[in-house]
């Protein structure tokens, strides 16, 4: 499958996870002898990164603190909202030229939105981006040169659920959407939510939508090329189609809780701990949160990918990991690359992983990780190892469109119908490709 072969040749590889169990590791002080030496006299640098996830802040302050120390180069850290306030924020402070020297942001296409040559600092010929991973180098690629260096791990797309419950409910674990809609009446027939939904933070509403590509690409290969190039459309491509389908189908069989319009995801995480929800659509890179939020109850989560039509094309729909990248702009350059050098050292990303355990595998070569990673993220083992694994759409195609989430919220919350909210998609992404400029449009 050319879309599906197009990043993730190495991170399928069964080879990849199997090191993340055993912990092999190279040396990483020999990598540490290559980083430049201190800065002779301190240098703040600024960050702007989004205020979604407290462990993640907690692991980029370990990190920050060892860089002051070795390099004396201080980081100030900002905070931004998520979703699209966020992505507005960031293009308007890079317009402006009131940017932080460094920015955690997405990679894949919503950094085409940014007009990177413009913003950022080009890291192609940076010694240390012969340690990241190619699969993630093509996700911050824009015209041939990269932009950004990886934060954390790659991560999943899919359900998580509370395995108590299903244990309690005779309950197996779903290879169909058919299946998954039969474990969801008998647990709404318990009495429990049977999908968690928070859309007070409007950006989980997209994620039965993003998680399908897998089954999108297995059954129309072609479909993220065509879908550039303007030759289709998700309203009128079924198999696109039926990823809104499946949306909707949640909120009019009911589901979802009564207040999923009112409460954020660190609800719906307290909801999944206790087993009132059981079910809950969502990114693994939410699993650190989960652990900090709830020690006692990570045990008792497993997680499957969302599932197709057929349980014999059963796959898994990944992300690359955000990315730092560097103003363009910035006064600090020089010292933002050393920044940027030590994040991607083995010392850095290990000491990250000590404080947010990984829900993927790494995107940094010569890396120990734990040997005990969580038991959701067990489950997805077997999909990497089977290589049955393909990108979310946003990393094999420059387009998507901004308004996803609130047309997600919107046919997730029952105003719109899937075929109203995929149309709404089309043209939203129309918009977007004439803004970059691509052929065809």
């Amino acid at each position: 499958m050319k879309a599906k072969k197009k990043i993730l040749t190495v991170l399928s590889s069964t080879a990849l996870f199997i090191s993340i169990l055993a912990g092999c590791s190279s040396d990483s002080k020999e990598y540490e002898n290559t980083v430049a030496e201190q800065t002779p006299e301190s240098v703040t640098l600024t960050l702007l990164m989004d205020n979604q996830s407290s462990a993640r802040m907690e692991g980029i302050k370990a990190v920050t603190d060892v860089i002051e120390k070795k390099y004396n180069i201080k980081t100030e850290i900002e905070t931004r909202p998520g979703g699209v306030e966020g992505d507005n924020l960031v293009k308007t402070r890079l317009a402006t030229g009131d940017m932080t020297d460094l920015a955690l942001y997405n990679s894949g296409s919503l950094l085409q939105a940014l007009n990177p040559e413009r913003s950022f600092v080009d890291l192609t010929n940076e010694p240390y981006m012969e340690k990241v991973s190619d699969e993630f180098k093509e996700a911050v690629t824009v015209n041939s040169k990269v932009y950004g260096i990886p934060f954390a791990t790659f991560s999943a797309g899919g359900w998580f659920y509370n395995k108590k419950v299903y244990q309690e409910l005779g309950l197996s674990v779903p290879k169909t959407w058919e299946e998954l809609m039969a474990n969801s009446e008998k647990i709404k027939a318990a009495g429990k939510t049977a999908v968690i939904g928070t859309y007070k933070d409007a950006w989980t509403s997209q994620v039965i939508v993003l998680a399908d590509n897998y089954n999108v690409i297995t059954q129309a290969p072609s479909f993220p090329d065509d879908f550039t190039a303007n030759k289709v459309k998700m309203a009128t491509t079924p198999v696109a189609l039926r990823s809104f389908e499946k949306l909707e189908e949640v909120n009019k069989k009911g589901y979802m809780n009564k207040d999923f319009h009112a409460i954020g995801y660190e609800a719906g995480l307290e909801m999944l701990a206790e087993g009132t929800g059981v079910q809950y659509p969502m990114l693994s890179y939410v699993l650190s949160d989960f652990a900090k939020l709830h020690p006692d109850k990570i045990n008792d989560i497993g997680f499957f990918p969302q599932p197709g039509d057929s349980a014999d094309k059963n796959g898994m729909t990944v992300w690359a990991p955000d990315a730092f990248y560097i103003n363009k702009n910035s006064d600090h350059v020089d010292a933002a690359k050393k920044w940027a050098e030590f994040f991607v050292s083995p010392e850095a990303v290990e000491l990250y992983l000590s404080k947010v355990p990984p829900d993927g595998p790494a995107a940094v070569e010569d890396v120990k990780l734990p040997r005990d990673v969580y038991p959701a993220v067990k489950d997805m083992l077997p999909y990497f190892e089977e290589d049955k694994t393909a990108p979310a759409l946003e990393f094999l195609s420059p387009l998507k469109g901004p308004n996803l989430q609130q047309i997600t919220f919107e046919v997730g919350g029952g105003l719109k119908s899937a075929k109203e909210g995929a149309q709404l998609y089309d043209k939203d992404v129309e918009t977007q490709a004439k803004q970059l400029g691509l052929a065809g449009w």
